[in-house]
């Protein structure tokens, strides 16, 4: 099948039923209909069902490609599904961040992220804004935290 990999073989029954029900709350939360999200992720409208009713196991593509449209980590699905622990260590493959500097940091985020996705008293627009200024509060942050010292010692009298 086009939709099977490395990722998928990991998935026992049972974690793929719960993350077919993540997946299904996730994209309710969203206010997406199967359709909306399926286009979005560029899957087929049955395939996307399927995944939801825990009959078919996606790949680490497909899980990232749903996390991208649903504005999740992958990460986040893959705690779900019950192959990562959310700790810190396992984060850095999904930031990028070689060194892993920004592991916990990344955790942290996602949960953040996750929460506000997940609250079903907003809406799309409301959850979007909020992640929006989330992320403008935490570049601010690290850009103040490289900015050379000296540069701050200025500013004081």
């Amino acid at each position: 099948m086009a939709h099977t990999g490395g990722v998928a073989n990991l998935l026992g029954p049972k974690h793929v039923a719960q993350l077919g029900a993540y997946i299904r709350e996730q994209r309710e939360s969203a206010q997406y209909s199967l359709r909306q999200l399926a286009q979005a992720a560029g899957v087929s409208n049955p395939y996307l069902s399927q995944i939801e009713r825990g009959l078919r196991k996606p790949s680490a593509e497909i899980l990232q490609q749903l996390a991208k449209a649903l504005k999740i980590s992958a990460e986040t699905l893959y705690v779900q599904a019950g192959l990562l622990d959310g700790a810190p260590e396992r984060t850095e493959a999904y930031t990028g961040d070689a060194d892993g500097t920004r592991g916990a940091d990344a955790a942290a985020s996602s949960r953040v992220i996750a929460a506000i996705t997940a609250d079903q008293a907003l809406t799309r627009r409301q959850k979007q804004i909020l992640r929006e200024i989330y992320e403008s509060f935490r570049a601010e942050t690290a850009a103040a935290a490289a900015a050379p010292t000296s540069a701050a010692s200025g500013e004081t009298e």
